[in-house]
């Protein structure tokens, strides 16, 4: 089969911005459903179901092989199940805290994926990467804003906290499903693996929502503007995922992927522009912080 022609740079970096900020749009519907009253978990199934359906047409139009060896397909469900956890995590967070602290926060993933690397055996990370990891760690300091927190005397907000765990527990099971990615399913083409993935995030919310573990999961927003938002969350997260897959042998994404980390500014603006949710000066420079370091350190490896 002919390989297929990439697109020139300039097209192929406008379409990754398109799907960070769709993908950051996803989120802040997401914030809007959960205010309505929307379960967390029907957003889940909503949004997993939907892209499934078209990661499926695309998998059958290509005549993709779904044959797997029994340990590929023991490493496919743990990967559904992480993928599970990540989004259920980040779904919590955002609906606790503003969504772009939510997603400066999950973006440490590729860090937590360095060391865990090194941990497993792994090439060491470098002194220059350990030093852009430090500097990403103070500009997470920043976003946090710690020196502020530490010098008042108010009880933290519990919310908050609970925020800032989510997401740093997205942040690490994320990492965690990315070397599972990288070192057990590499083999796989990217649209069935995506595909397999969304069948265990849908069966595993699924069954979440039937036990009733999770109270008010599978509740139904409450206003108009719940429904709508819930829509829109199936929408961008559905249509993002899926022109990402379709076109992602154009996209040359070894030397583009450092694109996709605008995600959480996107998120900084459309949550100021529609939600009214502002961080202070330094949490922005914290963020934009982050943001650069991980662009470094994405751009080191091509």
């Amino acid at each position: 089969m002919q390989a297929a022609t990439p697109f020139p740079r300039h097209i192929a970096v406008l379409i990754l911005a398109t799907l960070a900020c769709s993908f950051a749009a996803n989120h802040i519907a997401a914030r809007i459903a959960f205010d309505h009253d929307t379960g967390l978990l029907l957003a889940m199934l909503c949004r997993a179901g939907v892209t499934l359906l078209a990661l499926a047409a695309l998998v059958f139009w290509r005549r993709e092989s779904l044959r797997l060896s029994r340990t590929t397909w023991r490493w496919q469900i743990l990967l559904g199940l992480l993928i599970t956890v990540q989004s259920f995590c980040i779904y919590s967070a955002v609906a606790r805290i503003p969504v772009a602290l939510a997603l400066l926060v999950v973006n440490l993933s590729p860090i937590l994926l360095a060391l865990l690397t090194w941990a497993l055996g792994g090439p060491r990370p470098t002194r220059h990467a350990l030093a852009i990891m430090g500097l990403i760690l103070v500009g997470l300091v920043l976003v946090l804003d710690v020196p502020t927190r530490l010098m008042t005397s108010e009880a933290p907000d519990a919310q908050w906290i609970a925020g800032i765990l989510f997401s740093l527990t997205a942040a690490g099971v994320f990492a965690l499903a990315l070397w599972v990615t990288e070192h057990k399913l590499s083999g796989m083409a990217g649209s069935v693996r995506s595909m397999l993935t969304l069948v265990v995030v849908f069966g595993a919310s699924a069954l979440l929502g039937a036990s009733g573990v999770i109270p008010g999961g599978l509740g139904l927003p409450s206003a108009t503007a719940g429904w709508i938002a819930l829509g829109c969350l199936v929408l961008l997260y559905g249509a993002a995922f899926s022109t990402l897959f379709i076109c992602m042998p154009r996209l040359n994404i070894a030397r583009n992927a450092p694109v996709m980390n605008m995600e959480p500014v996107a998120g900084m603006l459309l949550g100021w522009l529609v939600l009214g949710q502002l961080l202070a000066p330094m949490q922005i420079l914290g963020g934009l912080i982050v943001v650069g370091g991980i662009v470094l350190l994405a751009y080191r490896k091509n």
